[in-house]
């Protein structure tokens, strides 16, 4: 996940912080895996607009690196989790993951949760040719620019122009829907991506878009951009955003009247989601994700036994995504033999077919994870599983 609000001067930042540590990169290696620990850097939003997925990632990565250490850790090594808040936003990011390169010298970064917060970072992890695997960022950009894959850049999630693809699918083949309207957070390139992504695979499909209304991320009113979209009679609506103000957009749309199916992304994933919007408001919302309590594939209930018995409590998308993460990261350290920032990349890229919790992983051409995706319903506003959806 996502958002790339005040990028443009994290990233500089990040670069300008880059040009001066890629000198000490090889220092930061040694250090990283001497003694009998491996140390494994966690960039996250432990505070702020999306603590909540961060906390979440964190809790499925130190559940992975926990089962590693108790079975002998990796290499004859026990591995560490240092963890670095980045508070939410992009600019603290690139300090954070500074601090985990230069201080805590880590063998390799798991996170931040937003594709924001990891473009800041990336710039730092790869002039030091440490690994960096982001666990929900789904912007392209993250792992590919310019036609160029980044070699020490991964993710542990589809990318957005997937999940834009899948719900188009979804309204066209399922909902048998033709006019949509859409809603959009012209704030954040995660929106507008899925927006775009959304708006042309239905229009490939026969399908048309009767109205487009923008709002920015920190709105609280939604009732004029809906009006207006309530006009064209749309037969539903798309929703890409996140789940602090797509809660009051569907509140809102309720309110007003608009009945119609409203449908969205990951980004809706929380708990907050009904809390906010009300159970009876969720009534025909949809949104993509890439995990389900209710999908029977054995390893997904596997891991969901295993963290319940761990934190008493159910495992959320962001749980599975950090849990994935560590598992990649354990595998490639394994087959690897080394934590050498280069050799450990090339590992990653190779891991095929390992059994992770959402089934079995395989890293594609771009750095990116071949995976299904769920359509989840929020009827009576409990998240529950419609439909899987392989492209």
């Amino acid at each position: 996940m996502k958002k790339w609000k005040k990028l443009a001067s994290a990233a500089l930042a990040a670069m300008v912080f880059a040009s001066v540590l890629s000198g000490c990169g090889g220092d930061s290696k040694k250090a990283a895996d001497s003694g009998d620990t491996i140390k494994v850097g966690a960039s996250f939003e432990l505070t702020g607009n999306v603590a909540n997925y961060g906390k979440s990632i964190l809790s499925g990565l130190k559940m992975a690196t926990d089962e590693v250490n108790k079975n002998g850790g990796v290499n004859g090594k026990k591995l560490t989790v240092i963890e670095s808040d980045n508070k939410s936003e992009p600019s603290e990011s690139g300090n954070s993951i500074t601090k985990l390169v230069t201080q805590d010298k880590v063998v390799a970064v798991v996170g931040p949760a937003t594709s924001g917060c990891v473009a800041a970072g990336a710039p730092i992890t790869t002039a030091n040719k440490i690994p960096h695997i982001a666990p929900a960022a789904t912007a392209p950009g993250i792992t590919v620019e310019n036609g160029k894959v980044k070699e020490f850049m991964f993710r542990a999630c589809f990318i957005d122009p997937f999940q834009g693809q899948v719900m188009a699918v979804f309204a066209d083949q399922t909902l048998k829907v033709k006019n949509v309207a859409i809603l959009y957070d012209s704030s954040s390139d995660y929106s507008k991506g899925l927006a775009e992504v959304f708006q042309k695979t239905l229009e490939g499909k026969g399908g048309k878009i009767v109205a487009k209304e923008a709002f920015l991320a920190k709105d609280m009113d939604f009732k004029s951009s809906l009006t207006k979209l309530k006009a064209s009679n749309p037969e539903a609506i798309y929703v890409p955003g996140y789940y602090e103000e797509v809660s009051k957009i569907i509140k809102q749309a309720r309110e007003i009247g608009i009945n119609v199916p409203l449908l969205g992304c990951d980004g809706w994933e929380s708990p907050k989601l009904a809390e906010i919007a009300g159970k009876d408001a969720l009534q025909g919302c949809y949104y993509v994700s890439a995990f389900s309590a209710q999908d029977q594939d054995p390893s997904v209930q596997s891991f969901i036994k295993a963290y319940k018995e761990k934190y008493q409590k159910d495992p959320d998308i962001f749980a599975m995504q950090g849990y994935n993460a560590g598992l990649v990261l354990v595998d490639a350290l394994k087959r690897a033999g080394t934590t050498d920032g280069v050799k450990l990349s090339k590992a990653i890229a190779e891991t095929k077919d390992l059994p992770v919790a959402s089934g079995k992983l395989t890293f594609d051409e771009n750095h990116n994870p071949v995976m299904p995706a769920l359509i989840i319903s929020l009827e009576g506003g409990t998240p529950s599983l419609k439909e899987k959806i392989s492209l």
